[in-house]
């Protein structure tokens, strides 16, 4: 066997980077721009700010001009002109639903707003996620074609010592054996590495090239505070679905007293100013004219519709409710699989560890035993598969540690782009 090309090919599997690979934070840079599911979100916060100024318009002024011109002929042969100019304004002194909706459109503002910074959260956990999928199915194809160069290189020597007398043919076959399989894994490997490598594509619009690995050795930090408590309380309250969800129940109770407002007067200032011209063969009278007035309206009867409609807004309200709720839940069950993620991640971490520190002796013992007689081809390729499994599980185990601590503050409503830097400072440079 030559120990020297397989230690190169398995450090290379998971230590190697090309120098113009790109990072974490690049790729995420990119996904800012060119990510549809962002640009959705972000379309859709321009478009809810605009709700605050439509609610606003309902209790400002309305003015409007207006005008006519018209001719007339009459059956006596002359003619009448018409024309007409004038300007009015029209400002509500007292209708109740135009100011619950005017509440209503702050808060589907502040609902906009909270649903983008959901989203933004959310781009950070699928770039990190695509990115760390990328580097797991890296690891797998490098894994398994590590370990078909060395059953590679022991399918050959076991031909060699069956010819020579050293070996059975069972050496042989075995070897074949696993050589086959190795080669069904590393095709699958690779198609999987092509659709991980799709999916980020489809983040970032753009293929990703080459991606930097974890430094070798990479110590992962615990979650801070260290008690699940406070994350699954964060939750509860800070996380942005809640507080979405928060915003809606207030506009769904804002739309209950909008709908009692049709049981309300309403009074409207009403001021116009008019310039008629009305000419005849014979006269010509014009001239100006202004007029004011408080207009008051009161609802009577409207065939039981309004009584319906706050019905069915307090059904809503309701709803909205028991949705806030769900949504709470929701993210406090979210935090606490995040952070069971972490801490049982972090424990995988270190018992893999140890396990790798293990598999390497093992494998140089079996080394040195088969040399020597003692060992047979079999147990070395047992070895070898230990070694890189345990390699590979070791390097997932840490990327869906880190994914899982985002995924931790993203449920408690404070993932920010600073603890994706953080992130990217556990990668190679």
């Amino acid at each position: 066997m030559r120990p020297t090309l397989i230690a190169t090919l398995l450090a290379g599997s998971f230590l190697s980077l090309n120098a113009h690979a790109l990072d974490l934070l690049q790729v995420y840079q990119e996904a800012l721009a060119n990510d549809p599911v962002y640009a959705s979100a972000r379309a859709t916060l321009a478009a809810g700010q605009e709700k605050t100024v439509q609610g606003r318009s309902l209790l400002l002024p309305q003015v409007a001009a207006s005008g006519a011109r018209a001719r007339t002929e009459l059956g006596t042969g002359a003619n009448i002109y018409n024309k007409s100019y004038g300007i009015s304004l029209s400002q509500p002194l007292f209708n109740w639903a135009n100011w619950e909706q005017f509440q209503q459109g702050k808060l589907a503002s502040a609902v906009s707003e909270a649903q983008f910074a959901q989203a933004q959260q959310d781009l950070i956990v699928r770039v990190s996620q695509a990115y760390f999928d990328v580097l797991a199915a890296q690891d797998t194809l490098a894994s398994v074609q590590a370990q078909k160069v060395a059953i590679t290189e022991q399918l050959a020597s076991a031909k060699r010592n069956f010819e020579v007398g050293t070996a059975t043919i069972t050496d042989t076959h075995e070897a074949q054996a696993r050589y086959d399989l190795a080669l069904a894994q590393e095709l699958a490997a690779q198609s999987d590495l092509d659709i991980k490598r799709n999916a980020l594509q489809q983040i970032i619009g753009k293929p990703a090239g080459e991606l930097a690995g974890l430094r070798p050795g990479v110590q992962i930090t615990p979650p801070k505070p260290a008690q699940i408590e406070p994350w699954v309380e964060s939750a509860e309250q800070q996380n942005y679905g809640v507080a979405s969800q928060k915003l809606a129940l207030e506009s769904a109770r804002r739309e209950i007293g909008r709908n009692r407002a049709g049981h309300m007067p309403t009074v409207t200032l009403e001021a116009g100013r008019n310039y008629s011209d009305r000419a005849t063969s014979v006269t010509n009278p014009s001239g100006y004219s202004n007029s004011a007035q408080v207009r008051w309206t009161v609802p009577l009867f409207s065939g039981f519709g309004t009584s319906s409609r706050v019905r069915e807004a307090i059904a809503l309200e309701d709803k909205a409710r028991n949705d806030l709720e769900n949504v709470r839940r929701t993210a406090a069950q979210g935090a606490r699989q995040a952070y069971l993620g972490v801490t049982s991640g972090l424990a995988q971490v270190k018992a893999l560890e140890a396990a790798e520190r293990s598999s390497q002796s093992a494998l140089d013992s079996n080394r040195l035993g088969y040399q020597v007689g003692v060992r047979i081809n079999i147990d070395v390729l047992n070895a070898q598969q230990q070694l890189y499994t345990t390699r590979q599980n070791l390097a997932k185990a840490r990327y869906d540690t880190i994914v899982n601590g985002l995924k931790l503050k993203s449920a408690a409503g404070s993932l920010k782009e600073d603890d994706l830097a953080q992130v990217n400072g556990l990668l190679k440079s």
